[in-house]
């Protein structure tokens, strides 16, 4: 097996910095040592196949992106990135791990939707890949079946308290659900809107001609996040599972989650890069000579984009930092504006929701290391260790130490890195939610598994070289 030495870094954890070389036999790491060291041998590097020189560079855990939807069929279209072209995406972008969803919908078997998933993703990524599993229809046989997921290596799955018709479940099936989850100790992911409400909010809007993609955030109002994420954390009380309310993006909300984790209940919060950077007023609103106040279409996704002058982007950043949110995902669910986005030309309802961030979590969050927003151990664990430790991957994922696998990213905190079309874009869209984004960080080198997938803004890797990895109960559950 080929042997890889990464020398002259800092390796960089949740809990610590410190100058190390690390070792790599194959797909695994088998010896963090400290600088000239011959526990191994008088000269190391002579005997290894490769060495990456790392001096004065972050030596850090790949990136576990727990919230993204390849291929997913959404408002008559589907995501527009394919497990082959996202994962290569998010290779490029620090990204060594995602979690997808596998869909039922309703009516629809709940192994059947696995299987699905599996075939779509089989022999297609570049990264190693898990999955959650969408319960878009509870009933009797998801009830019955779901215990199961765990064998499958599935230990999480979602519901929706949004999109009567699609993925909505009441108020009366995520009770029963919840009790599942209680009992098996699978985790309850939330998207936590009242879907109802802002169902009628929405028609109404568009009943006054209020039809532009500004009006999306307004029909989804904070309120209906606030109360949702309320009615959910009450439910998993009474249940007594675990809840994971995902993209949050009201500070209300924020409140919420907070209030019932000083309770001592195990309920968690995500964030995503676009609540912490960008907002109603300048991206929902927003207007082009392309395409007019259509614009704003390029940032529909759900939640919405919150206002800035409502300080939501503060207010998730401080959550960030006082562990009342947990991580930060993507939600990445990407589509081109021409042929899907513009299905919603004249009425917002029909725009497909979604953003395409796989490949740029890892050095949005790193700007924030660089504006003081969060620590750089806080960078590592909110977008690396956390994700490993709440989905249960720690130990194999999430961590630099002997025994895990070799997922590590060599990041150049003295380089930079231009978001655009044309500048550092792989994700299969025809526009980028972050034209223009600057960074003062570049991703130099990514291995995933002991192979170098990533050098100098090449890509090394194949078609394949990702493998399902079955995941075990959550590790962060008090």
């Amino acid at each position: 097996m080929a042997t890889t030495l990464i020398t002259g870094g800092t390796v960089v954890s949740a809990t610590g910095r410190a100058p190390a070389d690390v070792l790599v036999d194959g797909e695994t790491i088998v010896a963090v040592l400290a600088p000239g060291s011959q526990l191994l041998g008088t000269d190391l590097a002579r005997g290894v196949d490769t060495v990456v020189d790392a001096t004065g560079k972050y030596v850090i855990p790949g990136g576990i992106d727990a919230h993204t939807h390849m291929e997913l069929p959404f408002g008559g279209t589907n995501a527009s990135d394919t497990f082959e072209t996202g994962t290569r995406a998010a290779a490029h972008g620090g990204t060594t791990t995602i979690i997808d969803f596998a869909v039922q919908t309703y009516g629809q078997k709940v192994m059947d939707g696995l299987a699905a998933w599996h075939e779509k993703a089989a022999g297609n990524c570049a990264i190693d890949y898990g999955f959650h599993q969408i319960i878009g229809g509870v009933d009797a046989d998801s009830l019955a079946v779901m215990p199961s997921l765990v064998d499958e290596g599935i230990t999480s799955f979602k519901l929706f308290m949004a999109y009567p018709g699609v993925f909505y479940s009441d108020d009366a099936q995520i009770l029963k659900a919840m009790q599942v989850s209680a009992d098996t100790g699978l985790l309850t992911m939330m998207h936590a809107e009242n879907g109802p409400v802002i169902d009628v909010l929405a028609a109404q809007l568009a009943e006054e001609g209020k039809t532009d993609p500004y009006f999306h955030g307004i029909a989804r109002a904070w309120e209906m996040e606030e109360e949702a994420t309320h009615r959910a954390i009450m439910i998993a009380r009474l249940t007594g599972a675990p809840l994971y309310v995902v993209h949050v993006s009201a500070k209300q909300a924020v409140e919420q989650l907070a209030a019932a984790r000083d309770r001592g209940q195990n309920v968690f919060g995500e964030t995503c890069p676009q609540y912490l950077y960008l907002s109603l007023e300048e991206q929902l609103g927003a207007s082009s000579e392309e395409w007019g106040a259509f614009e704003g279409a390029k940032w529909v996704c759900s939640t919405p984009l919150r206002a800035r002058a409502e300080g939501h982007q503060h207010a998730m950043w401080q959550g960030l930092r006082t562990n009342d949110l947990q991580m930060v995902s993507t939600d990445h669910c990407p589509f081109c504006m021409k042929g899907q986005k513009e299905l919603g030309l004249g009425d917002f309802r029909k725009i497909p929701n979604g953003i395409g961030s796989v490949e740029h979590r890892m050095d949005l969050m790193y700007q924030g290391v660089v504006t003081g927003e969060i620590t750089l151990e806080r960078w590592v664990e909110l977008t690396s260790t956390t994700p490993a430790r709440m989905f249960g991957l720690y130990g194999k994922k999430g961590v630099i130490q002997p025994g895990a696998d070799a997922d590590i990213v060599v990041y150049d905190p003295n380089g930079h890195t231009s978001i655009g079309l044309g500048k550092t874009h792989h994700m299969n869209m025809d526009h980028s939610a972050w034209e223009g984004y600057e960074i003062d960080g570049h991703v130099d080198t990514v291995i995933s598994r002991g192979k170098v997938v990533v050098d100098d803004n090449q890509y090394l890797g194949a078609k394949g070289d990702g493998r399902f990895v079955k995941r075990g109960l959550s590790q962060y559950l008090v």
